[in-house]
C-alpha cells in the first residue's frame, strides 16, 4: 500500500448527511444524485466528489452510522427539500491512498491505515473525518475499476 502525505486545502461543498444503517447509504446517496441533478449546483463533469465518513459502517450500533455524501461547490447553496447543506472539508495534512475496485473493500483499506500504518508512522490523527474522494463510479466504470483516493486527516 503506496500513502503519500498531502496538504489540501479547504473545500467548500454541498453535503447530505445520512445517519443510520449503512445499508441504507445507498438510498441517500440517490437522493443526493437527484438534487445534484436537479440543483446544478455541482456537475459531475467539473465538480469532484466526496464521502465524509463521521464513523465506522461496522462499529455498534449501526443506527449512529454518519456519512456525507458531498459534492464540490463554488458557492453557497440555497435551501431545498432534499437536506443538502453546506458544509466545508478542513484544510490541513492528510495521509493519501489511491483505492482501485469496489467500494464495499474501502474499509479494509481504512483498517490497514488507522490499525497497520498509523502506530507504525510518527503520525497522529486529526480530529477530522476520514474522507473519500470518488474520481470515477459505476456507471461510468465496471465496478472494479472505480478509483476512490482515502484521505486520512493528520495533526
Amino acid at each position: 500500500m503506496r500513502i503519500d502525505i498531502v496538504n489540501i486545502k479547504a473545500i467548500k461543498v454541498a453535503a447530505l448527511e445520512h445517519q443510520g444503517e449503512p445499508e441504507t447509504l445507498g438510498e441517500s446517496v440517490e437522493n443526493f444524485r437527484a438534487w445534484r441533478k436537479e440543483s446544478g449546483y455541482s456537475p459531475v463533469a467539473n465538480m469532484r466528489t466526496f464521502g465524509l465518513a463521521h464513523s465506522n459502517p461496522e462499529a455498534r450500533p449501526v443506527q449512529q452510522f454518519r456519512f456525507d455524501i458531498c459534492g464540490e461547490v463554488d458557492a453557497d447553496i440555497v435551501a431545498n427539500t432534499y437536506g443538502v447543506i453546506n458544509k466545508e472539508i478542513p484544510a490541513g495534512r492528510c495521509a493519501k491512498v489511491r483505492h482501485t475496485g469496489s467500494h464495499d473493500t474501502l474499509q479494509l483499506q481504512v483498517n490497514a491505515i488507522s490499525r497497520d500504518w498509523l502506530p507504525s508512522s510518527e503520525e497522529v490523527k486529526r480530529d477530522a473525518p476520514i474522507f473519500f474522494e470518488y474520481l470515477n463510479v459505476v456507471p461510468e466504470v465496471a465496478e472494479n475499476k472505480q478509483i476512490t483516493d482515502i484521505y486520512f486527516p493528520l495533526k
